[in-house]
């Protein structure tokens, strides 16, 4: 009986403990998901078995320590793709236990629909009937953000920009632990640390990571600016930033390198005195402990240098913006632009342009400038013209030119800008022997880079810039054919609510300025998109809006491409050049962008934020564009001119127009 007492009480402790464990499972963390109703199934039917069938698969495969996977179920109009990413810090344990728990979580909150996304802390899955794999997908896209703030949201930006760059750059190269996978932390005070973590699919190339993280970073100034933490969840990849450890450091961690193995040393030999081993052991341990002092030195220099780079940023931030200081540390003498540029001789002339003439120059120390000498009489005060400067050299992106400094002395205003050795986007585009070097790839990433560029300037800067006078002439190619924006800045700067301006002083060039802006001077980001829309039209077909000629009923490049696409041969603007390899749905998919840009309705254009998604993934369906605006097809204009008209008066109002961005869901974390 005693026994039997035993046993039963034994049992008894068993199942409170299984109870217990049980319980102490830690549950996942659910950020969101994503499943529009657009396509069902019914209950019982042949792609609710495919995807039963997929769902099991996924899990089976989390048990297998694989902490990516990807595969599909069923065929035809059946088939259903999936695949699920646990974060590359959880252990295997708490990856399996997450992908299981998301496999039946899914089918609850998304129980018809054929395709769904679900976020967790640990794990993302993802199933369509449509193929998702081995392409970056950036919509939906959903921002979650602690509601705390930072207290110099700045020097902070800064900091948290160039951390995430060296994780996208770590994630992308290979050189982190897992694939498409990096942490980073950055010092921000001397009790502050930053941690970030960017994770990619590693079904992606790297170029695609890059592309998949940099689309997600980009949503971060727009709904996370100044915040203590955020994260951007879009299909293909996360970001994510906080000021505390969210991550398992240790599981990141690089393994330390194996332990040197040393050869024992000989044996003494009999009778004899071992102190011959003396010089051998302080061979050995000398340079050890030198090595160890030295990496100790290093580490301290490293931090100390970390932390004036971080005053420095602090000092600069914590003044007004026309600080003196500021205005000195950005001024050049006249002389020495003199000097640079041989007395801005002819042949240190590169160009001139409706603000002025271009020249390049070498300052005493090498480096290579372009040297912007503005028209005189521009009407602008002196204060005015350093403030804006002060403003615009503070604007920092891979696809604008920098800004590096001006000169204001007497009747000169001169700006300084970084030297892009391959000149403008028109001279290697327009001409014939020379459009040869733009193959489709490097026309495609001109037109996102510009893109990303505007964008910049509309929503993601300090500032809302509207550059007014986006053409090809103003997109220079630096050494790798990276775009960047030139002559933005001072043509005019909105304030953060501004939206739209009218003005008599019409400046820009005629074939690239919207119609609402060539005829009543209303300007505003969706002329810039109509603008860009031009551009676009000019890239693909490698005709230029300014001079363009054709026989078959159009009398301008806009019409030329409208008639292609209404007679469904749009395939036909094509340039000849490329006719032999190009990406027929990237070429489709960027004249229908041109179209909409080019609608004469301001309402119907996409925003930059749009275009930036409808180049970045094709998963993003494109409306059908309106027949654009003719307003300068005649063919009695001939040659269009290349100046604007200018009068001297401006007025500023609110835009009542509606803003079509894509949705970004905004949460604060729990």
């Amino acid at each position: 009986m005693f026994v039997y007492g035993k046993c039963f009480v034994t049992l008894l402790l068993l199942s409170l403990l299984s109870f217990i464990t049980i319980e102490a499972q830690p549950t996942q963390t659910y950020l969101t998901h994503s499943c529009p109703n657009t396509t069902t199934f019914l209950a019982n039917s042949t792609y609710q078995s495919n995807l039963n069938n997929l769902l099991s698969a996924l899990s089976s495969n989390a048990t297998n320590g694989n902490r990516f996977y990807n595969t599909t179920s069923g065929s035809n109009s059946e088939v259903v793709y999936g695949l699920y990413l646990c974060r590359g810090d959880v252990s295997n344990t708490s990856c399996e236990a997450c992908v299981s728990f998301a496999t039946d979580d899914v089918t609850q909150r998304c129980p018809v629909e054929k395709t769904a996304i679900i976020w967790y802390d640990n794990c993302l899955l993802h199933y369509s009937n449509q193929y998702i794999f081995s392409t970056p997908t950036i919509v939906p896209a959903v921002a979650l953000l602690n509601s705390a703030n930072v207290s110099d949201q700045e020097g902070f930006n800064q900091i948290l920009g160039d951390t995430m760059d060296d994780a996208v750059n770590l994630a992308i190269n290979g050189t982190s632990r897992l694939r498409n996978f990096a942490t980073r932390e950055a010092d921000i005070s001397g009790l502050q640390t930053l941690y970030s973590l960017v994770q990619c699919t590693p079904d992606l190339s790297s170029a695609d990571c890059n592309t998949c993280l940099e689309g997600a970073i980009a949503f971060l100034p727009n709904c996370c600016s100044g915040k203590q933490g955020a994260r951007v969840l879009v299909p293909s990849c996360n970001v994510r930033y906080e000021l505390y450890p969210f991550y398992n450091q240790t599981a990141v961690a690089s393994p330390p390198p194996p332990p040197a193995v040393l050869p024992p040393p000989p044996a003494a030999a009999p009778g004899k005195s071992s102190s011959k081993s003396w010089p051998i052991i302080i061979a050995i341990v000398a340079p050890i402990s030198v090595s160890v002092l030295l990496f100790f030195v290093g580490c301290c220099l490293l931090r100390r240098r970390a932390r004036k780079k971080y005053n420095t940023i602090q000092g600069a931030n914590a003044g007004n913006d026309d600080d003196i200081s500021t205005i000195e540390s950005l001024q050049y003498d006249f002389s020495s632009l003199q000097v640079a540029t041989n007395n801005f001789s002819d042949e240190n002339k590169l160009g001139e342009g409706g603000f002025g003439e271009v020249y390049k120059g070498t300052l005493p120390n090498g480096q290579e400038i372009a040297i912007k000498r503005l028209s005189r009489g521009s009407g602008q005060g002196t204060e005015e013209f350093k403030n804006e400067v002060v403003l615009v050299a503070k604007l920092q992106h891979r696809n604008l030119v920098r800004l590096l400094g001006f000169c204001l002395e007497g009747e000169e205003k001169i700006l300084v800008y970084e030297f892009v050795p391959n000149k403008s986007l028109d001279y290697l585009l327009f001409d014939p022997a020379k459009q040869g070097e733009l193959d489709w790839s490097r026309r495609y990433k001109i037109i996102g880079g510009a893109a990303r560029g505007i964008l910049y300037l509309h929503e993601d800067s300090r500032l809302r810039i509207i550059h007014r006078d986006l053409k090809a002439s103003n997109i220079l190619l630096d050494g790798d054919m990276t775009p960047k924006i030139s002559d933005f800045g001072l043509a005019r700067i909105f304030g953060v609510d501004q939206t739209q301006a009218t003005t008599r002083r019409v400046v820009g060039t005629y074939g690239y300025m919207s119609p609402e802006y060539a005829m009543h001077g209303q300007f505003s980001i969706k002329s810039d998109a109509y603008s860009f829309g031009v551009l676009v039209l000019e890239i693909v077909s490698g005709k230029r809006i300014s001079n363009f000629y054709q026989t078959d009923g159009a009398a301008d490049l806009i019409s030329y491409v409208w008639k292609h696409w209404k007679d469904g041969t749009p395939l036909e603007v094509l340039d000849p050049t490329l006719r032999d390899s190009y990406s027929r749905n990237e070429v489709m998919r960027c004249i229908q962008i041109g179209l909409l840009c080019v609608q004469e309705d301001p309402i119907d254009r996409p925003t930059m934020a749009t275009i930036v998604l409808m180049l970045n993934s094709y998963s993003v369906s494109l409306p059908m564009p309106n027949e654009p605006a003719f307003y300068l097809h005649s063919r009695t204009e001939g040659r269009m001119p290349g100046k604007g008209l200018e009068s001297d008066q401006s007025t500023s109002q609110s835009m009542p127009w509606s803003v079509n961005e894509a949705s970004i869901s905004e949460l604060d974390p729990r």
